[in-house]
């Protein structure tokens, strides 16, 4: 007679993989960024995009490569709106 064994109770909870992607030392700019290209295979309703575009926008980063990231990510997120049709 076989028994089947159980798979070992998770150690972590879920979704904390994402974490993995996120580089911690990383500007916030940075970590947004990372962020929002581990959510790229992600479904996100319209709106949220929206949002995010205008939090970013009111942004007033300090240095030239926040900013370059800021603009970046817009940019990505107005793309992914206009796909959406």
């Amino acid at each position: 007679m076989t028994i089947a064994q159980t798979p070992p109770p998770r150690d972590r909870a879920l979704g904390r993989g994402v974490s993995n992607f996120i580089p911690q030392a990383a500007s916030p700019a940075d970590q947004a960024a990372a962020a929002l290209a581990a959510l790229h295979t992600v479904p996100v309703q319209v709106g949220v995009l929206q949002a995010a575009v205008v939090l970013l926008e009111n942004l007033t980063p300090e240095d030239d490569a926040a900013r370059e990231t800021v603009a970046t990510t817009v940019t990505l997120l107005r793309t992914a709106m206009a796909r959406r049709d």
